[in-house]
């Protein structure tokens, strides 16, 4: 079999390539792009940590009996964040979810209006599809490596490298949605004289939400399970004591903070679950 071997195509070299050239010509962008996420990020930490814990957690609260109306719901995610406080993670939890709300902003951003532009154009996600499949499936380490290269050590790479893992979801879930639309709804909307932006907006959109919210919970909770290979390039967060945990061979930290991660994870995903609001 050597002889199959000897002409190896030069994959690893192409991409090596590719990455020199995109850091060598695109540093405005990249800085512009850099800048901007950390101040994002920035932005949403000082919210979460200048205030008194206490307050923050009235602040989900009241936000799950907005999206809930389940006043279960809302003890349980009071319960949840104040067993956050008494493990002594609340530090730790504020830099996660500012992670995993940032990713969120990007990644509906930028998935949202990508999904619906594929549900309109089949070939378009004909096409993309290849791409989203190599993003979902290639191993999430393998971000690390150009989100360094372009972007060093701390949150922003942490940050570049959860958006490339979870964007995929919001786009496949948004195109869903609106590929869905039953013909016979927008066929009556243009039949009283609706305009295209019209019947995305007041049928398409509101036939899609369902997916679109799906999309959202997938995207948090994908960003969730990036938090420990965050940390893996100096992204602060609860990866950082189960990093430690790990190289210390420390039982104790490790599961305190992994029981933590899954605190967290329950704790967002009862808040958006917007179905267990009709039962």
């Amino acid at each position: 079999m050597e002889w199959l071997t000897e002409y190896k195509i030069p994959v690893g070299d192409w991409a090596e390539a590719g990455f020199d050239w995109v850091r060598d010509n695109a540093d405005p962008l990249l800085d512009a792009i850099s800048d901007g996420m950390e101040a994002m990020i920035d932005a949403i930490l000082w919210v979460l940590q200048t205030p008194n814990p206490l307050i923050v957690v009235a602040a989900f609260v009241a936000l799950t009996w907005v999206l809930q109306r389940n006043w279960k719901i809302c003890v349980f995610v009071a319960l949840g964040f104040l067993f956050i406080l008494n493990q002594d993670y609340w530090e730790e939890t504020t830099e996660s979810l500012t992670l995993i709300l940032s990713a969120c902003v990007v990644c509906m951003g930028i998935g949202v209006p990508i999904g619906i532009l594929a549900a309109h154009r089949p070939r378009l996600y004909a096409a993309m599809r290849p791409v989203l499949d190599l993003m979902q499936t290639l191993p999430t380490f393998v971000y690390l490596i150009p989100a360094i290269v372009f972007f060093g050590i701390g949150m922003v790479p942490g940050l570049i490298a959860t958006v490339i893992f979870v964007l995929p979801a919001p786009i496949r879930l948004t195109y869903l949605g609106v590929s869905s639309t039953p013909q016979s709804l927008i066929e009556a909307a243009r039949a009283f004289g609706a305009t295209n932006w019209q019947t995305l907006y007041k049928v398409e959109l509101r036939y899609a939400f369902p997916q679109i919210m799906a999309g959202l919970n997938q995207t948090i909770m994908l960003s969730l399970s990036m938090v420990v290979i965050a940390a893996l390039v100096g992204a602060d967060g609860l990866g950082v004591p189960v990093v430690r945990a790990l190289n210390q061979v420390n039982t104790s930290l490790g599961f305190e903070s992994g029981i933590v991660i899954v605190v967290v994870a329950i704790i967002l995903d009862r808040m958006l679950n917007l179905g267990a609001r009709d039962k």
